[in-house]
């Protein structure tokens, strides 16, 4: 038994609890005196419960209650963003409410009123969070390649990585995904990792894969893994399902697009922790290849663009880092990764990361887009 595991899972519980315990007295204090409530066991009880709900979903998914477990994962994914955002205003709120209250302002004044403001403050930013996660936008890049590409002059490519497909982004979210995509009209399309949540099964109960494979371009479409695939620890079975569809998931692999460009995909830097063998280094990935011809990585996570830069590679796309999905978790991701979204020049490397098309977690994107990358490159014969 790993009581070291146990200790920080138990630490983590506590701090999370003592955390929620301190939103939901602030919440009794604004309702009880908003509404004159007196007793305190059924909202209690009521926010515990949305509290561990996500526990609660991931306790009860492999049961007969699968539906109630689904929609307890969905509030228990939001109360994390709650619990983030009123991490960060209700201590400002209480000592202004305690200023007031010092120099003798009402209970309408000190607790309702800024209770109010720290409430619509709140709930702003997870209804926004919310538009921002389920409403994709499409960022396009010209970047240009001074190799030679067979006959091709122009490439246009459509990329969304961190789809993240389970129990909350499912088939209406991916049909959006779809439509963006046909509207790049690409000639060549690029999935570079977390694909699915981690779990498999609601992928394939759900028939995600029916709505996946309506993606399609004349070049190919190509996919490589992401940490998330390794944490449900179904590999192949998402590879067969990947390939069932036409979409062709590369590992540790190279291929010759149109004897005109090599699209090369990296296995996630993850796999060897998850009992995989581990993955190439770019250099022998592509030791075998034609460097003269224009060379196009997928690489899910963004922590090796010096080594890509090194090893002449031309265009890199990443994702992974989501771009702290929400604010001011960007400025982790920023420190983390040389770039930890947007775009890169690099020596002759294009590195472009994306901040994902779906979410992990809760469903909430503040200071960052669910996105379709679009990527207009250019061959120039030098």
């Amino acid at each position: 038994m790993n009581f070291r595991f146990i200790g920080i899972l138990l630490s983590i519980l506590l701090v999370f609890s003592g955390i929620s315990l301190y939103i939901g007295w602030n919440g009794w204090l604004f309702l009880s005196t908003l509404f004159d409530w007196s007793n305190s066991a059924v909202y209690s009880i009521c926010v515990a419960i949305i509290a561990f709900a996500y526990i609660i979903g991931r306790l009860a998914y492999s049961t007969p209650l699968r539906p109630f477990a689904e929609i307890m994962k969905l509030i228990g994914s939001y109360w994390f963003a709650v619990l983030e955002y009123a991490v960060l205003i209700l201590p400002p709120a209480n000592l202004i409410a305690l200023i007031l209250k010092t120099a003798g302002a009402d209970k309408s004044v000190y607790i309702i009123g800024v209770g109010s403001i720290a409430f619509i403050l709140l709930a702003a930013l997870i209804v926004r969070g919310t538009w921002n996660a389920w409403s994709p936008v499409i960022r396009t890049y010209n970047v240009q390649v001074p190799k030679q590409a067979g006959q091709m002059d122009k490439l246009r490519i459509a990329m969304a990585s961190d789809l993240h497909l389970g129990t909350i982004v499912g088939n209406r979210h991916l049909e959006r995904l779809v439509h963006k995509v046909k509207e790049i009209k690409p000639d060549l399309i690029l999935l570079p990792g977390d694909i699915l949540d981690d779990d498999i099964e609601p992928f394939l109960r759900k028939k995600m894969s029916a709505v996946l494979g309506k993606l399609q371009a004349p070049l190919g479409v190509f996919a490589v893994t992401g940490n998330h695939e390794y944490i449900g620890k179904k590999v192949p079975e998402f590879i067969n399902a990947m390939h069932a569809i036409g979409i062709r998931v590369l590992m540790d692999e190279s291929v010759l697009v149109n004897d005109s460009f090599y699209v090369v995909g990296r296995k996630d830097k993850a796999s060897a922790g998850f009992g995989s063998d581990r993955r190439l280094p770019i250099n022998e990935l592509i030791a075998p290849l034609d460097k003269s011809r224009p060379l196009i990585m997928l690489d899910h996570q963004p922590s090796d663009l010096a080594k890509a830069a090194e090893n002449g590679i031309d265009i890199s796309v990443s994702g992974h880092t989501h771009r702290g999905q929400m604010m001011p978790n960007h400025l982790i991701t920023r420190k983390l990764f040389e770039l930890d979204w947007g775009y890169l020049k690099k020596g002759n490397l294009n590195a472009i990361v994306s901040s994902g098309f779906g979410t992990w977690g809760p469903p909430v994107r503040i200071g960052s887009r669910s996105e379709v990358i679009h990527i207009e490159v250019e061959f120039i014969n030098e």
